[in-house]
């Protein structure tokens, strides 16, 4: 591995420190001009926790509501929180995925139920999936954003989207459980916690089961914790993700995928 490759992510990364401490990464999804009041909500609350960056999955054109470049308010604010040290990441396109008559029932479970009809990259062409992404791409870079990774909504990655995410040189890219160094090709298994607040018992099983999984992901190397706007909304949910943001925080460097991966390189190629 080059040491361009190595710092192409980050360029403070010179080297892996001996002994480091493990990694939180904290996800904002879905950040859009429809959101910006609830996410602007969020980051003042995580700064006050101690979290100074974040990774921001940014969208496009969320559920074809206009283009986010075209705003000029949302841009700018985003360039100054990548200047703080956030990062931007491109969120799918339109993050929205139509219903189709030659759905399975596997098709129908991941589309519908998992994810409410939003899992745009599940099933995309390569050909469709090289297009939004390079075309998110560089939308982003003449804005003046340094995207570097690349999200599915949902996780929802197709094989064929997860190519064309490569061949659009894009950084990386994560699922439910892990993250891919796309550069690279090395997988690293670090389960997400996240949030479903559609229904009373999505909220309720949600909190059952990432409490279970925030003790589980005890000694990982990575703890992700990903947020929706919507989270901020639903104050148990809120209360337990500021609580184990703040339990992590004890004893968790908090990061960004686009560096976490960066040092994940530097340990490699050691």
């Amino acid at each position: 591995m080059s040491t361009a490759a190595v710092t192409a992510l980050s360029p403070i990364l010179a080297a892996a420190a001996e002994g480091e401490r493990p990694s939180l990464v904290v996800s904002l999804h879905d950040v859009a001009p429809a959101t910006h009041a609830p996410c602007i909500r969020i980051l003042d609350e995580l700064h006050r926790l101690g979290i100074s960056c974040t990774s921001l999955l940014v969208v496009p054109n969320y559920h074809r509501d206009g283009e986010l470049v075209a705003n000029r308010e949302i841009i700018s604010w985003l360039r100054e929180l990548e200047a703080a040290g956030h990062e931007t990441v491109i969120h799918g396109y339109f993050h929205e995925r139509p219903i189709s008559e030659r759905e399975t029932l596997r098709d129908r479970f991941m589309t519908r139920v998992y994810t409410n009809r939003e899992g745009e990259f599940y099933d995309l062409s390569y050909d469709e999936a090289f297009r939004r992404i390079s075309t998110a791409r560089e939308q982003f870079k003449a804005a003046g954003l340094k995207p570097h990774g690349f999200i599915a909504p949902a996780w929802l990655l197709s094989i064929e989207g997860e190519r064309a995410a490569r061949d659009c040189e894009i950084e990386y890219t994560t699922r439910l459980a892990s993250v891919r160094d796309l550069r690279a090709g090395n997988t690293y298994s670090a389960r997400s916690l996240v949030y479903s607040v559609r229904t009373g018992w999505r909220r309720s099983a949600s909190l059952a089961w990432n409490a279970v999984l925030f003790r589980r992901c005890k000694y990982a190397p990575l703890l992700r914790i990903s947020i929706h706007p919507i989270d901020i909304e639903h104050r148990e949910v809120w209360q337990q993700i500021t609580r184990l943001i703040s339990a992590a925080r004890a004893n968790r460097e908090p990061t960004t995928y686009c560096d976490w991966v960066a040092r994940a390189r530097v340990n490699a190629s050691n």
